[in-house]
């Protein structure tokens, strides 16, 4: 697989990201381990593209207790938590393999048995993803699904400054908004907040700013079914998630 997902734009914001993101990967486990569900780990690995802070490993290691798992992630400072994760916990250090840098250095078999790509396809472009989708159609294993998902928002616009999720951790309160600019036709670029407080207090914030590709529904199925893939809409309608499987399985 050859993708590649850019700087490290997570340099800053990264101490904040596993906190923050927890709730919402409480809703992700679901889908994902639905999307898991038929996956044979005798077909190969499972890999996480732009596994982040480790979440997505957690639940791809809570859906397959038996898969080894190859973690891809190329911001440095996510990578730094993703590792401590997974070298806390002897199961995880013996099964998940963390890749470091793009998809293109990443040492991969020539058959997965499931990809895992939760919460990145806005890092690529329409070229990107294009290598991406034809990708997914060369190492998938008959039948093995790809599992993505769409967020918002899915065409370039503006949003007002939106409140995205808050956390507790010992005397502090972390909470994280941000609004999104129009920069292109298909692209957005979000101001993030990032606010660390003890109780009325202040005591850390951080504002950070970072690009995202927008993408429809519409456009996705497009997309897919050129590399021969199909896409089958799994959860919610809100969750925007997909399973992708090559359309002769």
């Amino acid at each position: 697989m050859t993708v590649a997902l850019g700087a490290d734009e997570y340099q800053r914001s990264a101490e904040y990201v596993d906190v923050l993101l927890a709730e919402h990967w409480r809703e992700l486990e679901p889908l994902v381990a639905a999307g898991l569900r038929d996956v044979s780990p005798a077909a190969g690995p499972v890999v996480d593209v732009g596994a982040g802070t480790g979440r997505g490993v957690l639940a791809i290691v809570s859906a397959l207790p038996d898969a080894e798992i190859i973690a891809v992630e190329p911001s440095a400072a996510m990578r730094a938590v993703l590792m401590a994760r997974v070298c806390s916990d002897d199961d995880l250090r013996r099964r998940v393999t963390v890749s470091a840098g793009e998809l293109s250095t990443a040492r991969l078999p020539e058959r997965v048995s499931a990809v895992v790509a939760m919460n990145m396809i806005g890092h690529l472009d329409r070229n990107a993803r294009r290598t991406f989708w034809s990708a997914l159609a060369a190492r998938l294993a008959p039948g093995a699904p790809a599992l993505v998902n769409l967020q918002p928002p899915a065409e370039a616009v503006e949003i007002p400054e939106t409140p995205m999720a808050e956390a507790a951790v010992g005397r502090y309160t972390y909470r994280g908004s941000g609004r999104a600019v129009p920069t292109g036709a298909d692209r957005v670029t979000w101001h993030m907040t990032y606010q660390v407080l003890d109780g009325d207090v202040t005591v850390a914030e951080d504002q950070v700013s970072y690009g995202w590709w927008v993408l429809s529904e519409a456009q996705l199925l497009d997309e897919v079914a050129a590399a021969g893939l199909r896409a089958d809409s799994i959860g919610p309608d809100a969750a925007g998630a997909y399973v992708l499987r090559t359309v002769d399985t």
